[in-house]
């Protein structure tokens, strides 16, 4: 982007389905133009010898062991629950035609 294209704020925040007040698309339209900046900016790295990676880092196995452990007790498990009954979540019926 270049600094003689103005951003369209008002698409930007349409696409984002949010409703901007003067005073915040002025900020965002600067804080985004600056954003964008950086990304030229970046573009000018060369990373023709840099790997493709999914992640900053090496990640390895970032699961828990599956071990079976004691759940809740049914009544700590239903505290939050706007109703219950039977030892269940009451929900509302959902009918699909």
């Amino acid at each position: 982007m270049s600094d003689e294209t103005p951003m369209d704020i008002d698409y930007v925040a349409n696409l984002a389905r949010i409703e901007l007040s003067d005073e915040e698309k002025s900020t965002y339209q600067k804080q985004l133009g600056d954003v964008l900046k950086y990304f030229d900016k970046l573009q000018q790295l060369d990373v023709e010898k840099v790997e493709p990676t999914a992640h900053a880092f090496p990640r390895h196995n970032v699961w828990d062991k599956d071990e079976p452990r004691t759940g809740l007790p049914v009544k700590e498990a239903l505290k939050n629950a706007p109703q219950s009954r039977q030892d269940q979540v009451v929900v509302p019926k959902v009918i699909e035609e």
